[in-house]
């Protein structure tokens, strides 16, 4: 697969400006089936291959290293890229911390305490800083690892478009409405709907719940009091809400960690949609794609839960998507020379 390439020859630097902007545009309608947002047709996989050309090896050691001494980290740099493109576009803005103009999005309620993965980050910005100064972007940064993480994991692989440019602000306001694991359908349609993402995007990308942990207090509701009834929610498997129990006792450490798919935990495979339709979906926002009434969103489950090959397919395609939400390139943001701040801040 390799959806929005150029041409065989033809590279970001190379291509005239009018030659890249038709052969993107196109490519992206005609290869991957959505309409070319705003920013969307600046970017290419090429992107680098003149200015750094060694952007993804470097990257893939990286990563490779951290997760010798971390076996989550690859879900969550996953989980950083889909944080960061939520909130503003996918500019880096969950990078920055506090000071005196920024108000850190990692504070944020669905940030703050859970999403992780920022030294691996700026191991990596370290890394290519080292080979090529000033060059790659942090907000491309994410984009890439989530892209190796996947792949490192046993997922699909992609050619991940770049050139996206770092923000200068952060929006801790955006960030705190993020899409939750206590959201019903219909708020979580309505929040990927804002971004331009369909519910086949919403299903293949929540699909990421394939591997990585959760926190005990994301799934406690569940256990002993669904939407303030004091009783489980109906809709879990009862075996899987006695193995979670056991895991997240009532007033036990909300901070304890369970594996999101009980069945490979570490690794990137369609097993997530089978446990919705056994009902053993680990959140609740999980297993809303299939147990709401009347779900929309129910056969598309069905449909990757009997074919991994589809699910792969989709999740390629919806990454890319989500990729280019909001997306600054050109002159627009800055390259940042570290992550966690803004140049000259």
């Amino acid at each position: 697969m390799a959806p929005s390439s150029l041409p065989r020859g033809m590279s970001c630097t190379t291509a005239s400006p009018h030659q890249l902007v038709v052969v993107l545009v196109f490519a992206a309608a005609a290869v991957l089936g959505f309409g070319a947002r705003a920013g969307a047709a600046q970017l290419c996989s090429e992107y680098y291959d003149q200015t750094c050309p060694g952007v993804h090896r470097i990257v893939r050691r990286v990563l490779k290293k951290a997760h010798e001494a971390d076996a989550r980290i690859y879900a969550s740099l996953t989980r950083l890229h889909f944080h960061d493109c939520f909130v503003q576009g996918c500019d880096g803005s969950i990078l920055l911390d506090n000071s005196s103009s920024i108000v850190s999005e990692k504070f944020a309620r669905p940030n703050n305490g859970s999403a992780r993965g920022y030294p691996v980050v700026d191991a990596v910005k370290a890394a290519l800083e080292e080979a090529c100064p000033g060059v790659v972007s942090c907000a491309d940064i994410l984009a890439i690892a989530a892209k190796i993480s996947v792949e490192l994991s046993g997922g699909p692989r992609w050619r991940v478009p770049l050139g996206r440019r770092d923000g200068t602000t952060a929006n801790i306001t955006a960030a705190n409405n993020l899409p939750s694991p206590f959201d019903n359908l219909t708020t979580l349609q309505q929040k990927f709907g804002a971004v331009g993402l369909d519910d086949t995007d919403l299903v293949a990308l929540s699909g990421a719940h394939t591997f990585g942990r959760v926190q005990c207090q994301f799934v406690t509701a569940r256990l002993y009091n669904f939407s303030g009834t004091n009783r489980p929610d109906p809709t879990l498997d009862r075996g899987y809400r006695s193995f979670l129990a056991l895991r997240c006792p009532r007033g036990g450490d909300g901070t304890a960690l369970n594996d999101l798919d009980p069945t490979t935990p570490d690794g990137f495979d369609n097993n997530y949609y089978t446990n919705i339709e056994a009902r053993r979906g680990t959140l609740q926002s999980d297993q809303e794609l299939l147990s709401t009434p009347g779900a929309p969103t129910a056969a598309i489950v069905g449909r990757f839960a009997g074919s991994q090959k589809a699910f792969f397919k989709s999740f390629a395609r919806s990454m890319i998507s989500m990729g280019n939400i909001q997306v600054l390139t050109g002159t627009q943001g800055e390259v940042r020379k570290n992550c966690r701040v803004v140049n000259g801040g």
